[in-house]
């Protein structure tokens, strides 16, 4: 079960692995970002894209609602920075909505359909989770592909941020 505690923790570390992921990736020499790439999703952008796009569904399920998506990312990306705003944006939604949320409340399950028609029940802690694992599973995407620039990709896990944000946490 995941807890009020655990919950406000993951979504913080998924803003801040988000931050470092894109910093870094928009540090690289022009062009490098989108350069085209033996890859899933083409590029680095169009990787974090893909991770954005999840995000907006999963926030849609929690939520409810239909997300009016067709597939698991769009047929293009928009620029780093617009992407950028826009993932500080869910993150900050996710953050909020684990501020806001009981022990009992992360515990209700939720009724979605998946992208390909298949219907599932998580519960939201369940739910939040795999948000948090996707991200950061794609993010090793992204971070894989720096070694193609070549380039050092940031490091992300999960005990350096608390290491670097234990006092804040």
């Amino acid at each position: 079960m995941i807890t009020t505690r655990t919950a406000r923790m993951l979504t913080r570390y998924n803003a801040w692995a988000n931050k470092l992921i894109f910093d870094a990736v928009g540090a690289l020499p022009a062009g490098e970002a989108t350069k085209e790439r033996q890859s899933l999703f083409r590029n680095m952008v169009h990787t974090l894209n893909h991770n954005y796009v999840i995000d907006l569904i999963w926030q849609a399920h929690l939520q409810g609602r239909e997300h009016g998506f067709t597939a698991r990312n769009t047929p293009d990306h928009p620029p780093l920075p617009e992407l950028w705003r826009a993932q500080q944006a869910i993150d900050q939604w996710y953050v909020a909505w684990s501020d806001a949320l009981s022990d009992a409340a992360l515990d209700e399950e939720v009724s979605f359909t998946l992208i390909g028609g298949n219907r599932g029940v998580m519960t939201r802690g369940e739910i939040l989770l795999h948000v948090v694992n996707h991200t950061s599973y794609h993010r090793g995407f992204v971070a894989d592909l720096f070694f193609q620039v070549p380039a050092r990709a940031p490091t992300t896990d999960l005990p350096v941020f608390m290491r670097e944000t234990r006092s804040s946490t």
